[in-house]
């Protein structure tokens, strides 16, 4: 399923983009996600090389928008998620296979936007706006994420050469795949070892072709390495969800526990780990801006939607949610929360806030195509650099952020119980809520950090 959980939409008191400074885009001033990873601070010295081709393994990427057309490679693209009419609703097209360049869902594009939205005088610019798209969909318009279409896509974005895949998801049906848990059948074990087994054979097989693999860490605010009980499994067909304890020894959520992965939480405009953020030692590696809509207790930004994170989105998905009228403007009452910003020619993006760590790993994978557009080695048609530096590059260059004084994050005052607390655990070079740190555009393309 794709890790984004929605909002409410704010008051009309929200966040209204002022006039961007000289050179910046139009909606430059809602970022302060890019302000967060100093991807502004770095654009002057590297937007990336347009030889790094980041993989957006997702819902698919809305090639209209302006801000994503110019670097989306729509000849490498391809959709490997089949529409299944009982959750994606009638097929548009012949086969129920969505042309590359469309995103019925909207989660894609807005994954897009986060890593490399064009530095072009339209709406917003993202980390890396001089990398190369791809889109490998693996999701369905309903927002279900399956092993067959992720394995395709995997092993596919290993195949052409692809450097940074971004993968904010975890496979359905089961949030944890067990090998023996008690509570599920025979049928049922055997199913989710298949997956484990799958979906290693394939990280394996994209980590020895260089792809780096940045993940999201999930949403459910538990430490990945005490699971708990999951009460959402499985998730298809639906309604037939029963509760399991979780043995951390036995199951694997995936991708995020699978072998290679670059875990990323996420964070709020104040630094915090998100409320509904996983965290943990085991899986974590990074941490970066992913939205908190209640951050901001005690001020004029507490629950708004400027406390999200702002990128690229569908038109047609605007239009469906009423947010977009037929003719393509902001309906009255949703002017603080979607935006619309058109090019010379006429031709217009539309821009929406999302939050998750579905946010927070596209931010990393931003990061980590700057690491190899900048470190990388030339290869015939483009860059390469092996994963394991791309990481140690990744996490030496993050932002260190120690854990709070009182050794854990609460959310009391933002109207959540103890179980939402998070303990932090470890030092400020590496802990359990931020990992190594908050990804940092600016160190990666002007520090140190060589070939040694």
């Amino acid at each position: 399923a794709l890790e984004a959980p929605t909002a409410p939409a704010s008051p009309p008191t929200a966040a209204k983009p002022a006039p961007p400074p000289a050179g910046a885009e139009p909606l430059a001033s809602l970022q302060w996600d890019m302000r967060m990873v100093k991807a502004d601070q770095a654009h002057p010295t590297s937007i990336g090389a347009k030889k790094v081709l980041v993989g957006i393994l997702d819902s698919g990427i809305d090639a209209s928008n302006p801000d994503l057309a110019p670097n989306l490679d729509l000849e490498r693209s391809r959709n490997f998620a089949i529409d299944v009419p009982a959750v994606d609703g009638p097929c548009e097209y012949a086969g129920c296979v969505d042309p590359v360049g469309v995103d019925d869902n909207g989660h894609g594009t807005h994954v897009a936007g986060i890593v490399a939205a064009a530095l072009n005088g339209v709406g917003t610019a993202g980390v890396a706006p001089g990398v190369t798209l791809v889109e490998v969909r693996g999701g369905q318009d309903s927002g279900f994420v399956f092993l067959n279409p992720v394995l395709s896509a995997l092993t596919y974005s290993a195949d052409i050469g692809i450097d940074v895949v971004n993968m904010s998801f975890y496979v359905d049906p089961w949030l944890f795949n067990c090998r023996s848990n008690p509570a599920d059948s025979p049928e049922a074990q055997a199913e989710q070892q298949a997956i484990i087994t799958a979906m290693t054979r394939a990280m394996d097989y994209a980590h020895g072709k260089g792809v780096t693999q940045v993940v999201s860490l999930g949403n459910e605010h538990r430490d990945l390495g005490n699971p708990g009980v999951d009460v959402t499994s499985p998730d298809y067909p639906p309604g037939g969800e029963y509760p399991r304890t979780i043995d951390n020894a036995d199951c694997l959520s995936l991708p995020i526990e699978g072998p290679h992965t670059i875990g990323v939480s996420s964070l709020g405009p104040s630094g915090r780990k998100s409320d509904f953020s996983n965290h943990g030692l085991e899986q974590i590696s990074v941490s970066a801006p992913g939205g908190w809509f209640r951050d901001g207790f005690g001020t004029p930004t507490y629950r708004t939607d400027g406390n999200q994170v702002l990128s690229t989105y569908p038109r047609a998905r605007l239009q469906a949610q009423g947010r977009v009228d037929a003719a393509g403007n902001v309906v009255a009452g949703f002017e603080n929360s979607v935006f619309k910003s058109c090019n010379s020619d006429g031709v217009c993006g539309y821009y929406a806030y999302l939050q998750g760590t579905s946010m927070a790993a596209p931010h990393a994978a931003g990061v980590a195509a700057l690491v190899v557009s900048r470190y990388g080695s030339k290869v015939p048609g483009g860059l390469a650099m092996d994963p394991d530096r791309v990481e140690q590059i990744l996490t030496r260059s993050a932002a260190q952020q120690a854990c709070p004084a009182s050794g854990f994050e609460t959310y009391v005052n933002e109207g959540r119980d103890a179980s939402w607390d998070a303990p932090c655990v470890g030092t400020p070079a590496f802990n359990s809520l931020y990992g190594h740190g908050i990804v940092d555009a600016l160190a990666v393309v002007t520090g140190p950090f060589g070939r040694d």
